[in-house]
């Protein structure tokens, strides 16, 4: 990544703030593309890690960055942000039939994401869902650390379609993802049969077994249509 100019203004973190911007906007930083993390910035801006960290949330508030906890801060757009609003209006509007309609579109998109991760995630691809995995292990009765990780772990699968759009649409249903999931963690088992599912899609995609990764996740989301009530429609 190019290096930043020293910062030597009052309202530092607005300086921080309008160069990260220009970049966004000037295309030099790309949409998806992972920033530094807040220890590198503040080294490359000679400015203090809070400084920066005004800047990233000055970004995420024009909707211009997202903050992933545990993967950094990711290159966004104000598009994605606003569609994550509508998108949730409209489940609100919907329900009960919101959940039912959610599993609906996620049944229509994942098997076929965790497919095409199969057959092109590269090797640090299949690290960070092993990762996710080893979180949601470790926070089996911590429901926020457990919601992240899972939501990591979809999002990875995203990320190793090797297909641009696929994570921005991800992207745009997540905060939906994340309020369903909720509800899974407060099913008796639900985080356990989760894991289960999240596993073997995992072992799918490490084979690069497109077929099994696909059956896999058609598997867990008829696990979430169970333990969400989301019954089908006729």
């Amino acid at each position: 990544m190019p290096a930043y100019e020293a910062i030597q203004s009052q309202r530092i973190y607005e300086q921080i703030a309008i160069q990260i911007e220009r970049r966004i906007l000037e295309g030099e930083l790309k949409l998806g593309e992972h920033l530094p993390s807040e220890r590198e910035l503040a080294e490359q801006f000679g400015v203090s890690r809070t400084a920066v960290r005004e800047a990233v949330q000055a970004l995420v508030e024009k909707g211009l960055v997202q903050v992933r906890p545990g993967r950094g801060t990711f290159v966004t757009n104000g598009t994605s942000q606003a569609m994550r609003r509508s998108l949730g209006r409209m489940l609100k509007i919907a329900q009960p039939e919101g959940a039912r309609h959610l599993v609906e579109v996620r049944e229509i998109f994942e098997p076929e994401i965790a497919a095409l991760a199969a057959l092109r995630a590269s090797d640090e691809q299949i690290v960070a869902l092993r990762d996710a995995v080893a979180t949601m292990d470790g926070a089996i009765n911590d429901g926020e650390t457990y919601i992240e990780g899972d939501l990591d772990f979809h999002l990875a699968l995203a990320e190793a379609s090797q297909n641009a759009l696929i994570p921005v649409l991800i992207d745009s249903i997540v905060d939906l993802l994340r309020e369903q999931r909720k509800a899974i963690f407060l099913v008796a088992g639900g985080p356990q049969r989760g894991q289960y599912h999240h596993k073997r899609i995992l072992e799918a995609v490490s084979r690069h077994d497109a077929q099994a990764a696909r059956e896999a996740m058609r598997a867990h989301l008829g696990q979430v249509r169970e333990d969400t009530g989301a019954s089908k429609g006729g």
